[in-house]
């Protein structure tokens, strides 16, 4: 193996929007994630809206905000 061509492999920290924090280790600095498996609904289960310039708010107007209705009328408990 050749030497002094590799990067340094060190150890950083991942933060993540939600307040979660592990480290691991990479060749690159500090990253922020903006999520991460603790808050991912993939992962919880949990639907959650990461809400970006009022998106949201935006399509609840635009559908009358009964898009998260199931057939029988009732809210989607997600």
């Amino acid at each position: 193996m050749k030497s002094d061509i590799h990067p340094e492999y060190k150890e950083i920290n991942i933060k993540c929007a939600c307040g979660n924090a592990f480290k691991t280790r990479s060749t690159k600095g500090d990253i922020q994630a903006d999520i991460c498996s603790a808050c991912h609904p993939f992962y919880t289960g949990k639907q959650k809206f990461v809400d970006a310039a009022g998106r949201v708010e935006k399509f609840q107007r635009k559908f009358g905000g009964d898009y998260f209705r199931n057939a029988a009328g009732k809210k989607s408990e997600k």
